[in-house]
């Protein structure tokens, strides 16, 4: 009797971990889950399994056996949260009181990056504190300070883990760094200084194992992409000249990784002669005074000196130039990578915030307007390109997919679902009459969406 049962334990702890969904997008950033039984209609009446209040954040779920993890923050207060997957209950709530605030854009916030677990423990990141442990229990298991940061927009990028060592990218404005803890303890490993990088970056690493070799960390910065030894922090290869302001996870094809950034052909905006002609006092520079409507003059103003100079304005009109859009580098190789290794680029069907995804061989892309494109994943070349036409707006969530089911998440609360193909179908479009930023989690046939106020599990 005592085998069977145990046989029987194992067997179950087994398909709890393959159903796991364990960090930003998932299983390794892929935003896949191989459940089935996704439901294709959901809302406040239908399909709902359970609805919870949570404090308010940006970041996503995390998913480990019967534990869904949060991060929120209000008032002073950074908070770590663990929830019942089957109830919605509320299992602990831990609290950190900020050491220090951070500015920070309006559509960013304290607790934007999304927590990672290994199945025991939860770790989470918090940029105005730095790295903290707890057990699925609650308990506090360690702390390590990080920061400040030198960054406008805020920091969102969230921690991975590689076996027993947990990764940090921090890449900022001045002193961007990656680092590499060991999970147990919260001892730093390692850490790489990111002088190469002098721009922000917000793009969350994948890990890559080549076969028969230690597994490397791919690093999307700004202007560049890094792949680093996981057991020493070793550069392995690189490629430089991308464009910037890489939000997007990288994603990996069947020899390839796709990364997304930001860019032009040609200089953005308008030169700094004409830029002037906002200049009140006449002495060269344009102060925050000034410019009283720009609300992103603290992302020009890099050296926080309340002025806007003209290297300060060229640096910007030329930091888009590059490599940009949708790009397909090889895996594989040491050294230097040039602009020739490229397997194939789309500047088109591209978007700033919202990862890539691909499913069944297919590449899916979401844009402002509900635009949604698919791709062949070894060329580049467009199948289909329409808008979700119930679904238009904002899209800042980024897509997963389960069940031949692809699923996009608006801005207002609208959740498209697709039949997954080239030539994609709307099976629906599904309101929760909320906002919603947080990518949602897939696992055991349920769908876990984060709104502004709420987090919802729907499920048949």
């Amino acid at each position: 009797m005592l085998p069977r049962l145990l046989a029987t334990v194992l067997l179950v702890a087994g398909f709890a971990a393959a159903q796991d969904w364990p960090r930003f997008r998932g299983p390794n950033g892929s935003g896949v889950s191989d459940t089935s039984g996704l439901p294709s209609e959901f809302g406040p009446s239908k399909n709902l399994r359970w609805k919870t209040a949570v404090p308010f954040s940006r970041s996503s779920p995390v998913i480990a056996g019967d534990r869904i993890y949060l991060t929120a923050a209000e008032g002073d207060q950074l908070i770590t949260l663990c929830l019942d997957r089957s109830s919605g209950r509320v299992r602990w709530r831990r609290q950190i009181t900020r050491p220090r605030v951070m500015p920070i854009y309006k559509l960013n916030d304290p607790a934007s990056p999304t927590p990672v677990t290994d199945g025991r423990n939860v770790y989470a990141f918090f940029a105005e504190m730095g790295l903290v442990s707890f057990t699925s229990d609650g308990v506090e298991r360690w702390r390590l300070p990080l920061g400040p940061f030198d960054t406008f927009y805020g920091v969102s990028t969230s921690p991975i883990l590689s076996g027993a060592t947990l990764l940090m990218l921090c890449d900022t404005r001045s002193k961007g760094f990656l680092i590499a803890v060991d999970s147990a303890s919260g001892r730093v490993r390692w850490r790489v200084e990111r002088s190469l990088t002098r721009m922000e970056g917000y793009s969350t690493p994948v890990i890559y194992t080549p076969a028969g070799e230690p597994a490397q960390v791919i690093v999307l910065g700004g202007k560049r992409l890094d792949a680093y030894a996981v057991a020493t922090g070793e550069r392995i290869w690189w490629l430089r000249g991308l464009g910037h302001l890489p939000v997007a996870t990288p994603v990996f094809t069947k020899n390839a990784v796709v990364v997304t950034t930001y860019g032009s052909d040609a200089l953005e905006g308008p030169a700094f002669e004409e830029f002037l002609k906002s200049d009140a006092n006449g002495d060269g520079r344009l102060a925050r005074e000034e410019m009283k409507d720009f609300d992103e003059f603290g992302h020009i103003d890099t050296n926080s000196d309340g002025f806007i100079d003209r290297q300060e304005w060229d640096f910007l009109r030329n930091a888009g130039l590059g490599e940009y859009g949708l790009l397909a580098v090889p895996l594989g190789g040491r050294g230097e990578f040039t602009s020739k290794a490229i397997l194939w680029r789309e500047k088109k069907s591209y978007a700033l915030v919202p990862s890539s995804l691909l499913y069944q061989d297919v590449l899916y892309v979401i844009k402002s307007g509900g635009i949604i494109t698919s791709l062949d994943s070894a060329t580049g070349r467009q199948f289909k390109t329409d808008r979700a036409k119930d679904a238009l707006g904002e899209y800042y969530a980024s897509p997963v997919a389960a069940d031949g089911k692809v699923v996009f998440v608006s801005e207002a609360g609208k959740v498209v679902v697709v039949k997954a193909g080239p030539q994609w179908e709307v099976l629906a479009v599904n309101d929760l009459g909320e906002e919603s930023y947080a990518t949602p989690a897939i696992t055991a046939g349920q769908l876990f969406i984060r709104t502004r106020n709420a987090l919802y599990c729907f499920g048949k």
